[in-house]
């Protein structure tokens, strides 16, 4: 089974998860995709507290939580890269929000202005209308996207994702 990964990086309410969103929707039926999240300041909240599965994860164990339509994987650990791919098991695109330090190729989103310093690792911008790229000098390697074109991304997904 061949498996390809993807990682999109950008700031914060730059449109990565919408962007992310929108390739998960476009390819369901015809790819099954798997998603990592990075959440860098440690702020998002996944369970409820008084629940089964908080209380077990407040023990210190690591927890899966098993239904018939979802299986949801707690631990108190961060994981590499690999360890989070071996727990998807199948799949056939993962995208990666974050995690600038992965190597796999990158899109990087921006709206309104470039932050230069995520261009050393980017194989790729998606950009709307609101930046001005006369403004900026974008190395001749790095592919230019619309971001409000999710098949054109598509395709350069397709193109240059990395085999995992």
């Amino acid at each position: 089974m061949k498996r390809f990964g993807v990682a999109f990086s950008g700031s914060s309410n730059s449109g990565k998860t919408t962007l992310i969103e929108k390739i998960s929707i476009e390819l369901q039926g015809k790819k099954e995709v798997a998603i990592i999240k990075h959440d860098p300041k440690d702020k998002a909240i996944f369970d409820t507290i008084g629940k089964d599965s908080h209380r077990f994860f407040e023990t210190g164990a690591k927890v899966i939580v098993s239904s018939p339509t979802r299986t949801t994987y707690f631990s108190h650990t961060s994981q590499a890269l690999d360890e989070l791919i071996e727990l998807f098991g199948r799949f056939d695109l993962l995208l990666v929000e974050g995690l600038k330090t992965v190597p796999l190729p990158r899109i990087s989103i921006f709206r309104n202005e470039i932050d230069v310093a995520y261009l050393s690792v980017s194989q790729a911008i998606a950009i709307d209308d609101s930046i001005d790229l006369s403004l900026y000098e974008i190395p001749k390697e790095i592919d230019i996207l619309d971001l409000n074109d999710t098949l054109a991304i598509i395709a350069w997904i397709e193109k240059n994702a990395k085999a995992i």
